[in-house]
């Protein structure tokens, strides 16, 4: 069950809510007392930050699994609407402030943390990220991720309706996302039954693991779901799709949105998935999304983000679709995919 915890952090008092959140998220990754005491510190220089310089923002902690499915961490990802910082490096660098303080926080978020980074954009607000490892898994999270995602769940609840798992198989990426019906405890059990059940089926198509999840999930109220398959040896994507689960695709200096097929998976009759395929090179991108996010969000400019982790790309997509104000309509989840190598050519 995807279990979040989302915290606005609207004024200072609610500082010590992100860091409490950051400790119990630390214990369900399995962090020892060292690592979870590195996620407080963090979480409690994101929030103050937040609170401080874009008068207030969002802490959002979760387990992550690393880019090929297995290990697990803890992800935090601070959002916000603010101003942005003028200079990130220098922000990143000890002794830099504009606030009167030491400056020592961005910093040591960064030596606390296995992976941590930070983009913003002037006038629009800023994204940190930060992953946390036990130590004997944290070589598996250094660096940006090429699979990863943000979920949101509908009106703070602990549990998110909506789920997201990959993993690697017979040379194949399989990534998926589902939407359990509804909310809460119900829709969370079908959308972990099909990431449950994604795992243990890596390398099969998309359109067989569709027909596979609609019996997994006939027990639960059902869900929908968008697989998709990435073969880079073979320079090609497949994307199934049921449900109001979308995805938009960056190749060729373009996007392009793949289209879902109605439908429920687990419940009534399941038509014959209809697999699209698509030409997957370096340089190109994926994102799926779930119906909580605004149907006519707008992906430009997200392709200038290559070079980041795929969970910071998504919290730019969710945070660039709404505003500071705008309630959350529905359990929320974006996950993003990235080729294994960036346009410099750097594998991942």
């Amino acid at each position: 069950m995807t279990r979040v915890w989302d915290v606005a952090v609207g004024d200072s008092t609610l500082v010590r809510r992100a860091r409490e959140a950051a400790e119990e998220a630390a214990a369900a990754a399995g962090l020892g007392p060292a690592r979870a005491a590195d996620a407080a510190l963090t979480a409690t220089e994101l929030a103050t930050n937040a609170v401080k310089y874009a008068g207030g923002g969002r802490i959002v902690a979760e387990v992550a699994r690393d880019d090929w499915g297995n290990a697990r961490a803890l992800q935090i990802l601070a959002l916000d609407h603010g101003p942005g910082i003028p200079d990130v490096s220098g922000a990143m660098a000890d002794g830099y402030s504009t606030g009167g303080s030491l400056g020592s926080g961005l910093g040591a978020c960064a030596r606390a943390c296995d992976h941590f980074e930070i983009d913003s954009a002037p006038g629009r607000g800023t994204l940190a990220l930060a992953r946390i490892a036990a130590p004997e898994h944290s070589a598996l999270f250094v660096g940006p991720a090429i699979t990863g995602g943000l979920h949101l769940p509908l009106g703070g609840r602990p549990e998110s309706g909506d789920g997201l798992a990959f993993r690697s198989g017979s040379g194949h990426r399989t990534v998926m996302l589902a939407d359990g019906l509804g909310h809460g405890p119900a829709a969370a059990e079908a959308s972990d039954t099909a990431a449950s059940t994604v795992r243990r089926q890596a390398g099969e198509p998309p359109e067989a693991l569709l027909r596979l999840l609609h019996t997994e999930l006939r027990s639960t109220r059902g869900a929908a779901l968008a697989i998709a398959d990435i073969d880079e040896s073979a320079h090609r994507l497949t994307f199934c799709g049921v449900g109001n689960v979308s995805a938009r695709l960056y190749s060729g200096g373009r996007w392009e949105t793949l289209l879902s097929q109605p439908g429920i998976v687990g419940a009534f009759g399941l038509r014959t998935p209809v697999p699209l395929r698509r030409v997957w090179n370096r340089g190109d991108l994926l994102v799926l999304y779930t119906d909580g996010l605004p149907s006519r969000w707008s992906p430009d400019g997200v392709e200038r983000l290559l070079n980041h982790d795929a969970a910071l790309i998504a919290g730019r997509v969710f945070r660039d679709a709404g505003s500071a104000a705008r309630p959350l309509r529905d359990d929320t989840a974006v996950a993003v995919v990235l080729h294994t190598e960036r346009f410099e050519g750097k594998t991942v």
